[in-house]
């Protein structure tokens, strides 16, 4: 079992609260992880892939509760484990792929944001990526030269293989003044100047509202905007391979809310911006990048104002008729579908939070397997369909659970059970906001 008694109480703590609170926890998804093989193992395989230079372009779907969150949280894990640097962000009503009004360039500053790395895996890496690369360029140079960073000279060295990469990257569209930023920065660190630091970090995150303040800052005429962002996400892929990382994985989840665009004007041109960043990866005109989209079967398929209302995006991503005549997974297409788990699969889930939650409390006494079977036959009774079960639909009611037989040792499952107001509901696909609204106990 992947859970153990070593199992560290930051770990157990994070797992606890976030599924007591009907979240997804940043960390120890591998101690709970239950099924997705396959498809844990196909976004694996696009890692590697990006890290040879290729590029690749995921929708991650299935309906609320389904565990999209889960699968790109996990995902995101894995990736930081292997050296990529992450970015992730949820597609909210003030944060698009494409529109005037700063919509879009939200998107890049909230990714930004939450720039991560195994080193810095809570977001905000980005001084951390140049302070790391800096100075491992220092010691190179110390050991190429024999210089100290004392020594006349040094700073030059460094700078010259500083503007190695910037060259590199200065090659690619609005290159030119992303390598300016970045040896802006590189000037500051050199001079110990926080202000122009802070001002190329700024301007790295989007920040910068006007192109007269960039310049007057940096010496730069352009800025990032609604426009260019995603240019300069393919530029950052690059740059961080550049100098030393595995490429880069950027995650959008919550891209329902593209779907609820009410006009059709603004949701066609955030499907186009979709529909170029897809080609981008496809047709090999991006390296060192991978892009995951979480989303439910409503935001792709619906014919109306899903993405299936677009020819060019249905034949994309219409499953091929070979593999639904099959009732397979074709890994090779765009769509990854998650598929409910089954009974057994979800009974191996609760035997592995049962283990978590002894192990945290540090409990001699847990629930047998047939105490499980007994409260998973008595939610797929309530809910009327046990073959569509999802984790959403029953992890927080679990937790519940746990808890309530946790403060009161003497009661039993069957006696909670018994005793209890319970009427869950299922996640319907117009609910709004994933993992935020679970079946409860309520006593």
């Amino acid at each position: 079992m992947a859970t153990s008694s070593k199992l560290p109480k930051r770990v157990s703590t994070a797992l606890i609260n976030a599924l007591s609170a009907g979240v997804v926890p940043r960390v120890g998804l591998e101690h709970i992880a239950v099924g997705r093989e396959q498809e844990i193992r196909t976004l694996l395989q696009d890692l590697d892939n990006i890290a040879g230079g290729g590029a690749a372009f995921r929708f991650v779907i299935g309906r609320y509760g389904a565990g999209k969150s889960f699968t790109l949280q996990l995902i995101r894990n894995h990736a930081m484990e292997k050296g990529f640097v992450v970015a992730d962000a949820d597609i909210t009503p003030e944060r698009r792929l494409a529109g005037g009004g700063g919509a879009s360039v939200a998107t890049y500053r909230e990714l930004m944001k939450n720039l991560s790395t195994k080193a810095r895996p809570d977001g905000g890496a980005l001084a951390t990526i140049l302070e790391r690369w800096i100075a491992g360029i220092q010691t190179q140079v110390a050991q190429e030269s024999g210089k100290k960073p004392s020594d006349e000279g040094f700073d030059d060295l460094v700078e010259d293989k500083i503007r190695e990469v910037t060259k590199d990257v200065a090659d690619l569209v609005n290159g030119f003044e992303f390598a300016n930023v970045i040896i802006a920065y590189w000037n500051g660190y050199r001079a110990d100047d926080d202000t122009r630091k802070e001002a190329a970090l700024r301007w790295l995150r989007g920040e910068f509202a006007t192109k007269t303040e960039a310049k007057a800052a940096l010496g730069v005429r352009v800025i990032i905007d609604d426009e260019n962002w995603y240019d300069y996400i393919k530029l950052f892929a690059r740059f961080v391979w550049d100098i030393g990382y595995k490429g880069l994985l950027v995650m959008l989840d919550e891209v329902i809310h593209l779907y609820k665009i009410s006009t059709s004007v603004s949701r066609q041109n955030n499907y186009d911006k979709l529909l170029a960043m897809f080609n981008d990866a496809m047709q090999g005109r991006v390296t060192y990048l991978g892009i995951l989209i979480g989303g439910t079967p409503q935001f792709l398929e619906d014919p109306r104002r899903g993405l299936y209302s677009d020819p060019a995006w249905q034949r994309r991503t219409s499953q091929s008729r070979f593999a639904s005549q099959a009732g397979i997974q074709d890994t090779v297409g765009p769509v990854i579908r998650l598929e409910p788990l089954t009974r057994e699969e979800i009974l191996t889930l609760l035997e592995r939070l049962v283990e978590v939650h002894t192990t945290h409390y540090n409990l001699k006494k847990s629930l047998a397997k047939e105490e499980l079977q007994e409260f998973l036959q008595a939610i797929a009774s309530r809910l009327g369909a046990e073959a569509l079960l999802t984790p959403g639909e029953i992890v927080r009611d679990f937790m519940s659970v746990l808890s309530i037989l946790q403060q009161n040792p003497k009661m039993t499952l069957s006696q909670l059970m018994q005793g209890t107001h319970f009427q869950p509901t299922r996640l319907p696909d117009t609910q709004v906001d994933e993992d935020s609204e679970y079946a409860e106990f309520t006593v």
